[in-house]
């Protein structure tokens, strides 16, 4: 995944002037392949306190004001997900508003909301400090959300590793650079990816540096934005974190607990006619070698064929699901992987086992957690009504070294087609509750280990099993 910083000369008091800028920079970021923009500290407004405490209700928003509508509506359009900070309306008729960063996902809704935890001098005469870890989740990456002064408090970010985060994401309005280069040892100190959007412009405690830019968790910085006051306009600073991407080798997929719900394996062949199955799903092997007798890659749970058939109904005229692969056997999915892992050692004799095991599960998942294996997994495309192949970018089952990483679902070098068309097939399947393995666009699944750490879902639905056991045909 791309993510942006935007910095952008924002006009005090204008919250519906400065939206409409950040749904124009939303746009840009999507062009550029970015799938998260992250905006300044009171960028809605502008850093002005005095007009902020002049009308705390005019100028204070929650997440559904209609003035916010073009930013939503952008990030539906593009498929990119924004961070937007500005005055939160808090609760009750004397509350004060907090200074809040609110995250749209690539639907457009609200993923969360974050209150800036440690309020700086004069802010506490005119906002309420708040009181939760500001975390979310998008596109297999765990982010974490701080504000301006709370990254002078060394917790904040070693809790954020601590916590699993892998990207820290900051909004600010800070006034010298000597304060931004800070952030490349926050990096380095907590082993993080780190993102500042940073104000431009003369605010309440006068010119903010600009700056903008982004850190790798060596301290290595990669990209910068102009300096302020007035900065060069409106800029995006970029980085690409799919290295923080949570793979299906991570202790915290095998850490999560399953609770074998018995849900049968079905055939979709049977079940579901209106779905297209591939020509290999539909005879008695499928993949590369072949699935075992009676069609077993063309089953999966119930429960996910369920949300297939929405997904397909969900999709725009002229397209269609094509189901390609399913239910995996374990034998089948150990041999995968360690077919794959050889292919790794092979080309990489100084890697160690570790390290092998770790790049082997970004295109095969480890046979002790594959969602494949618990049918609850599919391997899919979008295709035209009749069945023709339409632009996703890469073959489906392209491993990494194939594609040059294009294979990744957010990768950046993308077509414009093919980054509409991954936009469509994910729009409508996580629509339907399926979540993405993000190094591979193609695979989907619900109800396993990987989909219950994406959801933050207590448990898994399904284990692996045989499909012997209780398949219906």
């Amino acid at each position: 995944m791309i993510i942006a910083a935007a910095q952008f000369p924002s006009v005090p008091g204008d919250i519906a002037g400065n939206a409409a800028r950040m749904a124009g920079l939303v746009t840009e970021a999507a062009e550029r392949g970015a799938g998260l923009v992250v905006f300044a500290e009171l960028a809605l407004t502008h850093y002005d306190l005095s007009a902020i405490a002049a009308d705390p209700a005019g100028l204070s928003v929650l997440p559904d004001d209609p003035r916010l509508t073009p930013i939503r509506e952008a990030c539906r359009a593009t498929g990119v997900a924004a961070v937007v900070n500005g005055p939160g309306r808090g609760t009750g008729d004397d509350a004060r508003p907090t200074i809040a960063s609110f995250v749209y996902g690539p639907d457009g809704d609200l993923l969360t909301r974050y209150d800036k935890r440690h309020l700086f001098e004069t802010e506490n005469a005119v906002f309420a400090p708040g009181s939760a870890h500001g975390r979310f989740t998008l596109g297999g990456i765990r982010f974490a959300l701080a504000t301006c002064f709370d990254n002078s408090f060394p917790e904040v970010p070693k809790q954020a590793a601590a916590d699993g985060c892998r990207v820290y994401l900051s909004s600010a309005f800070h006034g010298d650079a000597e304060r931004v280069a800070r952030y490349g040892e926050l990096a380095r100190a907590n082993g993080l990816h780190v993102l500042l959007a940073n104000g431009i412009g003369v605010g309440s405690p006068g010119p903010a540096a600009g700056l903008s830019g982004c850190w790798l968790p060596s301290g290595e910085p990669v990209a910068a934005a102009s300096a302020g006051p007035d900065g060069a306009g409106a800029e995006l600073a970029l980085s690409d974190v799919r290295d923080a991407i949570t793979l299906m080798a991570d202790p915290a997929v095998a850490a999560v607990p399953v609770r074998e719900c018995g849900e049968p394996l079905v055939d979709v062949r049977t079940a579901a006619p209106g779905l297209l199955a591939d020509g290999s799903a539909a005879t008695d092997g499928a993949g590369p070698d072949g699935a075992g007798p009676d069609g077993a890659s063309a089953h999966l749970r119930e429960g996910v064929l369920r949300r297939l058939l929405a997904a397909q109904e969900a999709l725009p005229e002229g397209l269609r699901l094509r189901f390609v692969e399913g239910y995996r056997p374990p034998a089948l999915q150990r041999r995968y992987f360690t077919r794959y892992g050889d292919e790794l050692r092979a080309a990489h004799p100084d890697w160690d086992d570790a390290r092998v095991h770790r790049a082997a599960s970004r295109f095969v998942s480890p046979p002790e957690i594959a969602p494949h294996s618990a049918g609850g997994a599919v391997d899919l495309t979008l295709v035209t009504a009749d069945g023709g192949n339409v632009d996703m970018g890469t073959p489906l089952d392209a491993s990494p070294e194939e594609s040059g990483g294009a294979c990744y679902t957010s990768a950046p070098d993308l077509t414009p087609k093919a980054r509409a068309n991954r936009r469509i097939l994910s729009a409508a399947l996580c629509g339907a509750g399926l979540v993405n393995y993000p190094t591979e666009w193609w695979h989907w699944s619900y109800g396993d280990r990987y989909w219950a750490l994406a959801t933050g879902a207590e448990h898994a639905l399904y284990g692996p099993r045989e499909l012997a056991a209780g398949a219906e045909r």
